[in-house]
């Protein structure tokens, strides 16, 4: 097993994709929108309630950009960790539509223990070639370090050492990696427990892009206020796994202006935090 040569500004083929209004409904009741009232997020998970407009929760872009991968070389699944996830909007998400998208790696650094790769997919307009969205992630390849690279910057945390301003919690439903993978995601991980114990789990575990998708539902109901239009960037980092039908806490700083700092923890407000150095991008 090894990293593929050269890896460090190689580039996917373009992907073409296209997304219907369903595709973004089904998404988000695969984070849990409408799970413990269903009259709550009618924006998300509905499109004819009256009086209601249909929006997209944010965090759909990855779903968007998913596809476009360039091969990582001859890695074992099972000891692949999603480290890292960012997105950024050009503007609210359509409900529909069809986009071009081009992956690239930017960094391959040495972890020691294993490397962290980093891509950035871009996603334009499939006719018209106007950006549309872009995100990156970080996956860190267990036993794949040492290779001599760069071990990178270590940056700070952005959230605040003090008591949250605001405060939210769900409850996901041991089912809610069954339903998650119905958005694409069929990593074995998350619903086999023979391959979840050669990961070194003692059981499935829940999507780590679930767990940002119920953290960005956390982020238009508190600074948003419920508008999803408002959210037009997040950037979290995973730090522990979750088992489907823990709760999960967002604790969310006003950083000044439209700047925001959250992070997610699992089993309550002082339970294991899941996703920190957690930033988000709001829109006036």
């Amino acid at each position: 097993m090894a990293l593929a040569a050269d890896l460090e500004g190689a580039q996917s083929e373009p992907v073409n994709v296209a997304w219907a209004r369903d595709d973004v409904l089904l998404y988000a009741v695969a984070v849990g929108a409408g799970a413990e009232d269903p009259t709550a997020e009618l924006a998300l998970t509905t499109e004819n309630t009256e009086g209601v407009r249909t929006t997209a929760l944010p965090s759909f872009a990855e779903i968007i950009t998913r596809g476009a991968r360039v091969d990582l070389g001859e890695i074992d699944p099972t000891r692949v960790v999603h480290a890292e996830q960012s997105f950024r909007l050009a503007g609210p998400l359509p409900l529909e539509g069809r986009a071009r998208v081009t992956s690239t790696v930017t960094e391959v650094l040495d972890k020691g223990s294993g490397a962290l790769v980093r891509s950035a997919a871009e996603a334009v307009d499939a006719e018209t070639g106007a950006p549309l969205l872009s995100t990156t992630r970080s996956v860190f390849l267990r036993g794949e370090g040492g290779f001599g690279g760069s071990r990178g910057k270590t940056v700070p945390s952005p959230v605040p050492d003090r008591a949250p301003d605001l405060e939210v919690t769900y409850r996901t439903s041991p089912g809610q990696a069954l339903l998650y993978r119905l958005t694409g995601d069929r990593n074995p991980l998350h619903s086999d427990p023979a391959f979840a114990a050669r990961g070194g789990f003692d059981r499935p575990i829940l999507h780590g892009m679930c767990t940002y998708g119920v953290t960005a539902r956390a982020l238009v109901a508190t600074v948003c206020d419920g508008d999803a239009t408002r959210l037009l960037g997040m950037d979290a980092r995973f730090t522990a796994p979750v088992v489907p039908g823990q709760e999960l806490t967002v604790a969310v700083w006003r950083t000044g202006g439209n700047g925001t700092a959250f992070r997610t923890t699992a089993g309550g407000p002082d339970g294991v935090v899941v996703l920190d150095h957690g930033t988000a991008v709001l829109a006036p």
